[in-house]
């Protein structure tokens, strides 16, 4: 992928931009490999270069006349990137309209350096479908008059299913708040993947490629298939991507997810595709499962990049699930939590290429008890 920004040194990163990508994929492999020791590795699941990303997290800089929408340069003033290519083409045509939209609202950019302005990032993610849920990281709701005035043109001009204002007054390294100011009737935006219209809250997590999150959970319906089991968790569901891949009829699968707008989305979902046998809770993971009777045939982990810990390991080696399927962002901490639950052997792996042109990797390991 040629890229301005990154041979001009404006954003550096893409680090291994310069670097072929079938030798990225080699390279990603290689590391992946050496963590895990003797398990059999399925062929790599490659991204496209460019392109792949659903999800824009711009910071917002410059003035009122003259905003910036991209990143913020090591003196806290703003490098704009509305022509990333990481980001699908929708979305490449949707941020100089948000970039105009900017002045024609005037929302005033927040400055790092002065502490001072209100809007301090625009956060867009498309669905596949091309629909776009648009957020504006605002300090206070002295906006919010001008961005419901204008609003209206703007949704003439782009395909914006979901509108929202989050507040977030500190000034500290967090990009959003915990309040969500809604400027649409619809709150959520579905992500059809495989045929399953995830429906994505603004705080939900959703994995930023989608054609490659699409392999992942197919890769996953597939072992579990083969596991054949009748009882599932998801643990670390989300808004149940791989719980609801692997429902079916004669299984039990429970989602366990601590976002209460995730469980609620995944339940949304379920009862559309007319799954019964599914049950979504909202919890810590190791919690619900350190306090349950009974334990499942198997349990699916996605956890963030820290691992799944000790107390959720301890508690998979002293239980009697006999197949763990971990899906991983963090090799590292993933070779960790295998060292905690040794009875569970890793039999199969795939290398799946989330993160194109940096060193970052998914793993989606199957366990078997011996």
């Amino acid at each position: 992928m040629d890229c301005g920004y990154f041979t001009s040194g404006a954003c550096r990163s893409c680090r291994w931009l310069e670097m072929a990508y079938v030798d990225q994929l080699a390279q990603k492999q290689q590391r992946v490999a050496e963590a895990l020791g003797d398990v059999r590795w399925e062929e790599p699941v490659s991204s496209p270069e460019a392109g792949f990303r659903n999800k824009a997290k711009m910071v917002v800089a410059g003035s009122v006349e003259a905003p910036t929408l991209g990143i913020l340069s090591h003196d806290g003033l703003g490098v704009d990137l509305l022509a990333c290519g990481l980001h699908t083409p929708g979305l490449q045509a949707a941020l100089p309209v948000l970039s105009r939209f900017v002045t024609t609202a005037r929302l005033t950019p927040y400055s790092v350096p002065e502490r001072r302005g209100e809007l301090k990032h625009v956060i867009v993610t498309q669905a596949p479908g091309g629909e776009l849920m648009v957020r504006w990281v605002l300090r206070s709701t002295e906006a919010l008059s001008r961005l419901r005035k204008h609003l209206p043109a703007l949704l003439d001009e782009l395909p914006i299913g979901v509108a929202s204002v989050n507040i977030q007054p500190e000034h500290k390294a967090v990009i959003e708040g915990p309040e969500e100011i809604f400027l649409t009737a619809r709150e959520a935006l579905t992500m059809e993947v495989n045929g399953i219209g995830l429906r994505l809250r603004p705080h939900s997590f959703f994995q930023t490629n989608t054609a490659v999150a699409a392999a992942l959970y197919r890769h996953a319906r597939d072992l579990v298939s083969s596991a054949a089991p009748t009882s599932v968790w998801d643990l670390y569901c989300g808004v149940g991507g791989f719980g609801l891949h692997v429902a079916a009829p004669g299984r039990d699968v429970l989602g366990v997810e601590s976002s209460e707008q995730a469980i609620e989305a995944a339940a949304s979902t379920a009862a559309e595709l007319g799954l019964p046998g599914t049950s979504w809770v909202a919890g810590d993971a190791a919690a619900y499962a350190l306090s349950a009777g009974a334990a499942p045939d198997l349990v699916i982990v996605n956890p963030p990049r820290r691992g799944i810990g000790s107390s959720l390991a301890g508690w998979l080696e002293r239980s009697e699930v006999e197949h763990v399927v971990y899906s991983s962002c963090n090799v590292d901490t993933l070779a960790r939590d295998l060292r905690d639950m040794p009875s569970l052997r890793p039999v199969s792996a795939r290398l799946l290429d989330m993160f194109p042109n940096t060193d970052h990797h998914e793993v989606l390991v199957l366990l078997n008890r011996t």
